[in-house]
């Protein structure tokens, strides 16, 4: 038997289809039915490759007891936090502001008007470490729920005013200028970890946005501090068990401050944006490992992410079957001594067991370990660690494989476009630049409306239900920039602008230039969130201030740069404050302080060998920020092309500030010089 679950796109809830709990979906219907049947709402909050959403699955809304209560006493409402990421900020902000943390599954009884009154995340079946069971906290709601009814009322109440006093009414009145950028640089300094690369403690998340800016304050400012912990931060989670050693790809999370144990699940977006940050490490670098890494990774995206339509599945799950039955967090990924000679033999196994760090202790659970690269690799045999490598690949093959969710997700397909299209530009990849075109043009067909409105989600090639929010509209705006600079086709410009004047007219404040994460037409909430600080991926709000500049340096739009710079005033609040949570905006604004600078580059075809050496030159540039407009003279693809003729009949490349260029080059050496940081 199914319940309502089932007519969903969504993988998350379709894996909640079949409990005997009878959910519902996030639905005007599901509060009706709350206020009809005078009862409280269950809200339950997760997502597929969450690995307590799946224990408290099977703990509780598979048992038929618990079932039972709950649907007699309760509005049971499942939605997926991916795909709803407005409703979870939303509350998540509600349950941070009462118990002080938060996370997934989250779990929130509201009244019929949505008004959430009690809080929490996963709990228990029964009693433990001082955590009530479930049946316990729903005992509890209920009894509150039938016998103070007004208390719960007045509770509701003061939370969602709380709520809406919480509005970012204010920001700086101008962008970061060098003074707060130095600033927050010098925070991240104190934060650093100098022994094991990153920030802070356990649990180690990689810094992706951080590593943007310090790579382009360096350019900027030749700052080698600033280079310093970027490369040691790159290398210490590029050897550590968060770093796929055998496929490629990084985990979610380190558990320990050492980068070693891994929490399992592989997340769309972190993978993108690491395969951007190390592509733009060696671009500034050289590095032998920067370069494997972000190859590796886009071979991981394109492998195993790629969904049959073109676009990009969200994540595969952190647990999968150890060949008992059992589903364990990481079984797939980890090994023994023993497991290594069963692929092996004695003498690779000890080879093995040297070079990727298994001990017969182990790193992980039941004497496992998470393989690793503990020494330089130049001590062994190339060759034969290569072999190995490949063996022990084919063999995890053969093991029960973790799941995915094929959901695509506007966003971070965005990410993923402009993560591809640049590394397979950077490395002769053309096939990595034409995943970055599919992934594109899925995103057109299926999540652009004729109005210039994206659909968050879509799956199977089917749109699904859920409006796009402001990383929706940014991170592909951005994806599609990156898009046109590589392919010299403007036609991604355009769909770059058409996304970009939603965000101007529809989640932009007239007055105070401030971003919302849902359009002034969304569905209403008890709140409407805004918050331009990073998490996993860059905030909305930085990720539009980025491509609001890119796509001014492209057309000279004085609108849109303003809209940019209005945005980037939070910027020089929060950057020397918190600059940890708001590494993209920082980055945005290092490319501002630099102009950011505008490349045209003309020739009579891309394919030509001296326009290609220009082009391939002027997308190695390390300027923070440029852009780069590529095609025919006078070519209507691209606003920069305007009045750009070849030189003595020359391809040529013309750098410029605000539509004002230097004397162009046909000399790929000359520009490489011009447009490095500085």
């Amino acid at each position: 038997m199914v319940n309502r679950l089932a007519h969903e796109t969504s993988p998350y809830l379709l894996q909640h289809a079949d409990n005997p709990v009878d959910w519902w979906p996030w639905s005007a219907e599901a509060f009706e039915e709350a206020r009809r049947s005078n009862r409280p709402v269950l809200l339950s909050v997760g997502y597929s490759s969450c690995h307590w959403c799946h224990v408290m699955a099977d703990e509780s809304f598979q048992d038929r007891a618990t079932a039972d209560y709950l649907n007699a006493n309760f509005v049971s409402v499942k939605v997926d936090r991916e795909e709803r990421p407005d409703i979870d900020a939303v509350y998540m902000e509600a349950v941070q502001a009462a118990t002080g943390q938060g996370g997934w599954p989250m779990t929130v009884f509201l009244t019929p008007d949505a008004e959430p009154f009690y809080f929490g995340t996963y709990f228990p079946p029964e009693p433990r470490h001082g955590m009530p069971s479930f049946r316990q906290v729903l005992e509890g709601v209920r009894q509150a729920w039938d016998d103070r009814r007004d208390e719960v009322g007045e509770v509701a109440g003061k939370i969602v005013r709380d709520l809406a006093e919480r509005d970012l009414s204010h920001q700086g009145e101008r962008p970061p200028g060098e003074e707060e950028l130095a600033r927050a640089l010098l925070g991240l300094t104190r934060e650093y970890d100098p022994q094991r690369g990153g920030f802070g403690g356990a649990p180690k998340f990689p810094p992706s946005m951080v590593l943007e800016f310090l790579l382009r304050h360096h350019a900027r400012t030749g700052s080698e501090g600033a280079l310093q912990m970027a490369q040691d931060t790159c290398e210490r989670m590029a050897r550590g068990g968060i770093y796929d050693q055998l496929g490629g790809g990084f985990a979610r999370y380190s558990v320990d401050r050492d980068w070693v144990v891994p929490h399992f699940e592989k997340m769309l977006y972190d993978n993108a944006l690491l395969c951007r940050v190390y592509a733009h490490l060696w671009r500034t670098t050289g590095s032998d490992l920067a370069r494997r890494i972000a190859l590796e990774t886009a071979d991981f995206l394109v492998r195993e992410l790629r969904t049959a339509e073109g676009g990009f599945a969200s994540a595969l799950d952190a647990d999968s079957d150890d060949g008992s039955g059992r589903h364990v967090e990481g079984a797939y990924y980890v090994w023994s001594p023993e497991e290594l000679r069963e692929v092996l033999g004695e003498e690779d196994a000890a080879l093995a067991a040297q070079y990727f760090g298994v001990t017969r202790e182990g790193t992980f659970e039941e004497g496992r370990s998470v393989l690793q690269l503990p020494q330089s690799e130049g001590v062994f045999d190339a060759e034969r660690i290569a072999s190995v490598r490949e063996r022990l690949l084919a063999a995890r093959a053969l093991r029960p494989g973790p799941g995915r969710d094929d959901k695509v997700v506007a966003a971070w397909n965005g990410l993923a476009v402009a993560a591809l299209a640049e590394t397979g530009a950077y490395f002769g990849r053309p096939d990595l630049t034409e995943a970055a075109v599919a992934a594109a043009d899925l995103l057109v067909r299926v999540h652009l409306d004729e109005h210039g409105h994206l659909t968050r989600t879509s799956k199977d090639g089917r749109a699904g239900t859920s409006a796009g929010v402001l990383e929706d509209y940014a991170d592909v705006a951005e994806g599609f920039l990156a898009l046109a600079a590589v392919t010299g086709e403007g036609v991604w410009l355009d769909f770059a602008g058409l996304l970009l004047d939603q965000v101007v007219t529809r989640f932009t404040d007239p007055g105070s230039g401030a971003l919302y994460d849902t359009a002034s037409d969304a569905e209403k909430l008890i709140r409407r969130p805004q918050d331009p600080t990073d998490n996993a991926t860059p905030s909305g709000w930085t990720a539009a201030a980025g491509a609001l500049l890119g796509h001014a340096a492209h057309t000279g739009s004085e609108a849109h740069r303003t809209a940019a710079e209005r945005a980037l005033g939070v910027v020089a609040v929060l950057g020397p404050r918190v600059p940890r949570f708001i590494g993209w905006g920082l980055a945005v604004a290092e490319a501002l302080l630099d102009g950011p600078r505008e490349v045209a580059v003309v020739g009579p075809s891309l394919r030509e060998a001296r326009t290609a050496a220009l082009h391939r030159t002027a997308l190695l540039g390390t300027a923070p920020g440029a852009v780069v407009a590529a095609g025919i003279p006078d070519g209507d693809e691209f606003p920069l092309l305007a009045g750009r003729p070849l030189v003595d009949g020359e391809p040529a490349a013309y750098v410029c500030r605000h539509f004002t260029c230097d004397a162009p080059t046909t000399d790929p050496e000359r520009l490489r010089t011009e447009l490095r940081g500085g």
